[in-house]
């Protein structure tokens, strides 16, 4: 999808003397010095360049190289947004759709979010994806909602090939789909998105849209349980004390069952079955729930 003009045009102001480049203070950015990118881009933005005025918004917004201060990110990001950085506009958009801000204004978030994502850009697209399908309590308009989705998963963004794969098993927006749900929801398993490891690996358990195969299912299941996915971890307590695709293992069972409670995600039937373990085993349990730490989502 081809961006808009205006998401391109660039003020290619010359850069003031003895000031950083651009591209030194995008390094600094990315190497976590912060206070360097930070005094290194001022100048720049001062004199008009429009990604060194957006990285100012965002590291005001953020708190990076100077204190958090969300009025001061606008003040630095609504420059950039108004000459089409679609970047500027998205960030611009997410402050402005915060709920939990006093500044929350929807219909202007909505304008800058859709301006972002009519540019083009992937993180745009899919948010309003979510918007279109009622995230805000508005009817939703789940054809709208898979267009958009379409368009962001189309450039690989991981979030919205979940959520475009969920509309194909439900038939919102677009026709029942399994085999298209199942290859949506793989992809973003294979890109390591925990709720797309669940359902892919409840697919794959149960063989709809894509072959049967319990051990690979209960594999993709447990990988997401190991990062952390309360309902994924329920699943795996089932399937190690059950001994579906996994060896029977009742000690796991119940460390999978300690952790999908502590997380909400309580199972009065597993709670039944693993107390008639030995207090050996449910100490040991205990022990392994203890020592888990989720695997980091990249």
């Amino acid at each position: 999808m081809k961006f808009k003009a205006a998401a391109l045009t660039l003020l290619l102001l010359a850069t003031p003397a003895g000031a950083a480049s651009l591209a030194d203070v995008q390094k600094a950015y990315d190497a976590g010095d912060f206070s360097a990118a930070f005094a290194d881009a001022r100048p720049l933005a001062d004199a008009g360049d429009i990604a060194a005025m957006r990285l100012l918004g965002l590291m005001y917004r953020n708190g990076q190289g100077v204190a958090a201060d969300t009025d001061t990110a606008i003040t630095w990001l609504t420059p950039a947004a108004d000459k089409g950085d679609a970047q500027a506009q998205y960030a611009l958009g997410l402050i402005w759709l915060d709920q939990k801000d006093a500044r929350y204004d929807y219909a202007k978030g909505l304008g800058l979010m859709r301006q972002a994502a009519e540019a083009g850009l992937a993180d745009a697209q899919y948010n309003m994806g979510l918007l279109a399908s009622g995230a805000f309590g508005d009817a939703p308009d789940y054809v709208n909602a898979a267009d958009w989705l379409q368009k962001a998963a189309d450039q690989g963004q991981v979030a919205a090939q979940y959520n475009l794969g969920v509309l194909y098993i439900e038939g919102r927006g677009v026709p029942k789909d399994a085999v298209k749900a199942a290859a949506l929801i793989g992809e973003a398993a294979d890109k390591g998105n925990p709720d797309a490891m669940m359902d892919y690996g409840i697919l794959v358990f149960r063989g709809e849209g894509v072959q049967q195969n319990e051990k690979i299912g209960a594999q993709w299941l447990v990988l997401a349980a190991k990062r952390g996915n309360p309902i994924a971890q329920n699943r795996a307590a089932r399937l190690y004390v059950f001994g579906k695709g996994v060896p029977a293992d009742p000690v796991e069972a119940m460390k999978w069952n300690i952790l999908a409670a502590k997380a909400g995600r309580g199972d009065a039937e597993l709670d039944s079955i693993l107390a008639k373990l030995t207090d050996e085993q449910k100490q040991e349990a205990q022990s392994r729930a203890d020592a888990f730490k989720p695997v980091a989502v990249k």
